[in-house]
């Protein structure tokens, strides 16, 4: 192993956890950053994260906080798992205690509301001279918590820290894969939350494998399509952060945007499939943002605009699935054929 380094983890959510398991497991000196000091008290006392991930042991290592300048304090590499809605303002707190260079990595899949800036866009305006990548790909926490195989990117145009990341987190269950694509990762991880949303709902409503297939296919097409508009490599969405993360959101209760989409489809409502959840469900807020950031830009994108007339419009679903396949056909794969009519 190389080196022992400081890793601050800014989160002390599900996915925030892992990954600060994952680096004391490695030998390196971990922080973990929670707002509440009572439970950082109680990961301490009982290495466990029992609002987050009951039941599954944490490093004796790894330290719990709630002094961000302590947590922050000469760390060499700072991952932040911090919620979209709350991602700047904690950025912002943290910044003084940050040296100018500072490799900091997001792990957070959302986008700010506001201005519609990606996370990494956000670590840009506040700090910058950091040196900054994003983590993304399929991820589910409480599988990696019970050492699944999994693998992740970590993208950015800094090799040193590409480097770094890989070798602050690998494991024999965890592998990290390397991509120079920061924008093309974060949006594959941002925009497939909306499309958990509708295979939960569509599992709900009992449609069948064909209508998945379906459904998944044509997502990838659709979140490509928007993500390339936005500066990003087609090509990585063939990758883990792309269709990886695509398929095991769109097929595991465990993901809380397909848990969501499940819910509506049972009847419940938009607050009441958020309340039972409990966490936050980063595709409920994306996809109103993406269908007025697609609109703004002329991309065709009928999946979310569906979903949005379904989640915010009241729309009864079986007029939505009508009309998704009443529409103009297109060509199968994007990129291939010119679309002349959208």
């Amino acid at each position: 192993m190389s080196e022992p380094l400081k890793i601050a983890v800014l989160g002390g959510g599900s996915f925030g956890t892992v990954l600060a398991n994952i680096a004391a497991e490695n030998g390196h000196a971990v922080k973990l950053w929670l707002r509440d000091a009572e439970r950082a008290a109680d990961v301490n006392k009982t290495h466990e994260n029992s609002r987050y991930l009951p039941g599954y042991s944490l490093s004796d290592t790894l330290i719990a906080s709630a002094d961000l300048q302590d947590v922050l304090q000469a760390a060499d590499l700072v991952f932040v798992s911090i919620p979209s809605s709350s991602f700047r303002a904690v950025v912002r707190q943290a910044a003084p205690y940050l040296n100018p260079n500072q490799m900091i990595v997001s792990t957070t899949k959302g986008i700010e509301a506001e201005s519609f800036s990606l996370m990494s866009q956000i670590l840009r305006e506040e700090l910058p001279h950091a040196r900054i990548g994003v983590l993304s790909g399929p991820n589910l926490a409480k599988e990696i918590a019970g050492r699944q195989l999994t693998a992740t990117v970590i993208a950015s145009d800094d090799a040193e820290l590409r480097n770094r990341v890989q070798q602050v987190l690998h494991r024999n269950y965890f592998r990290v894969y390397a991509s120079s694509d920061t924008y093309g990762v974060e949006l594959g991880g941002t925009l497939k939350n909306i499309y958990a949303i509708a295979a939960g709902l569509s599992a709900a409503l009992g449609m069948g494998e064909n209508t998945k297939s379906m459904l998944m296919t044509r997502s990838l097409a659709e979140m490509s399509r928007f993500a390339v508009c936005m500066g990003a490599n087609p090509m990585t969405f063939i990758g883990l952060a792309g269709v990886g993360d695509l398929i095991v959101t769109c097929m595991s209760p465990l993901s809380r945007n397909y848990r969501v989409g499940f819910a509506l489809g049972q009847g419940k409502s938009l607050d009441e499939a958020v309340s039972v959840l409990g966490q936050v469900a980063e595709g409920v807020n994306t996809i109103k943002q993406v269908k007025e950031k697609a609109a703004a830009m002329d991309v065709y994108m009928p999946l979310v605009s569906a979903l949005y007339d379904v989640v915010f419009e009241h729309a009864p679903i079986a007029d939505v699935v009508k009309m998704l396949m009443t529409n103009e056909q297109s060509t199968d794969v994007e990129f291939v054929l010119p679309r002349e009519n959208p």
